[in-house]
């Protein structure tokens, strides 16, 4: 009568008896406990791949839970539970393997950026200035992309000067409007390698380092021009 009443004791009662027999049928063979645990390992690496940030650790966990599900399709045995781990295993190896090595060009890449400067010189052709001369003025179009070699040079606009062995001209070449964004006049007398628009995008897309080392660019000279604004927005503030 009381169980008629309250279903829920008999309910736990017989999945306990079912849970105990489960457990002692495991624990009975060893070859029952390894399938079990490498069964568990693999949902534990599933659960981990949920909570990971990035794909590489994601996919080695992928890989991870197929060999535990198996292992346990072998041993327990699981025909289904076998054929899917097996088929998924190779296709998670070979997708995991290849952005590990994506995640390692890229570090090279960003690591060799600094050299970019450097590397791009055979591809460049000197062009000499005299002193006052400019290179070109804001508003110009631009189809190249410019080093200072030798020399003083600066934005004349800003008053700015360039330093040499660095890169510069590079946001009209990026820019919607592909217009020259300042003035660049020579101080004294200058050597400017140069490098036409279509080698750049050439060598942007062949080489990452020379990418990375664009971007860099494009980010500082950003930089830059936002703290001038903010000075150039604050001094009147001062003033008053």
């Amino acid at each position: 009568m009381l169980a008629e009443l309250n279903p829920v004791g008999p309910l736990l009662t017989g999945l306990g008896a079912h849970a105990a027999a489960f457990l002692s049928s495991v624990l009975a063979s060893p070859v029952q406990i390894a399938a079990h645990g490498a069964a568990a390992l693999g949902v534990l690496m599933v659960a981990a791949g949920a909570v990971v940030r990035t794909m590489v650790p994601l996919r080695w966990l992928t890989v991870g839970s197929n060999l535990g599900l198996l292992t346990y399709g072998a041993l327990h045995p699981s025909p289904v539970t076998l054929v899917v781990a097996a088929t998924l295993l190779p296709i998670n190896i070979y997708r995991a393997v290849e952005v590990t090595r994506l995640t390692r060009r890229v570090h090279r890449a960003s690591a060799a950026a600094d050299l970019a400067a450097l590397w791009i010189r055979p591809h460049m052709t000197a062009r000499r200035l005299k002193a006052g001369q400019v290179l070109f003025n804001k508003g110009d179009p631009a189809d190249r992309l410019h080093l200072l070699a030798d020399g003083r040079m600066e934005l004349s606009d800003i008053g700015v000067p360039l330093e040499i062995g660095h890169i510069f001209g590079e946001i009209a070449l990026f820019s919607p409007s592909g217009l020259r964004t300042h003035t660049v006049r020579c101080i004294s007398a200058c050597t400017v390698l140069e490098i036409h628009e279509t080698t750049v995008r050439q060598l942007f897309y062949q080489y990452p380092a020379f990418g990375f080392h664009l971007i860099e660019l494009l980010a500082a000279n950003f930089s830059r021009n936002l703290e001038r604004l903010e000075r150039q927005s604050a001094a009147p503030l001062q003033r008053s």
